[in-house]
């Protein structure tokens, strides 16, 4: 399943704060997840939102709803699960 990405105002914010060449591996990465979720994906338990991508030590927290992915934030891993 093809998933449509739709990425928030913060998580636009958050990627512009990232250095240049690990923001380009992080785009192709959500590029590589719209198709069926591919990539290291995993379901959170007891958090919003319900899913994060790794990509090294960055973590995009978002969530799967019918055919649509919608990327919250994109934060470091010391920030991510506060």
């Amino acid at each position: 399943m093809n998933y449509k990405i739709e990425i928030m105002p913060k998580a636009i914010k958050d990627i512009k704060r990232i250095p240049k060449a690990e923001a380009a591996t992080i785009i192709d990465k959500i590029n590589a997840m719209s198709n069926n979720l591919s990539g290291d994906v995993k379901k959170l338990t007891n958090f919003t939102p319900e899913y994060r991508l790794r990509v090294g030590n960055w973590r995009v927290l978002f969530e799967a709803e019918g055919g649509k992915i919608v990327i919250y934030r994109i934060l470091h891993r010391r920030e991510a699960y506060r």
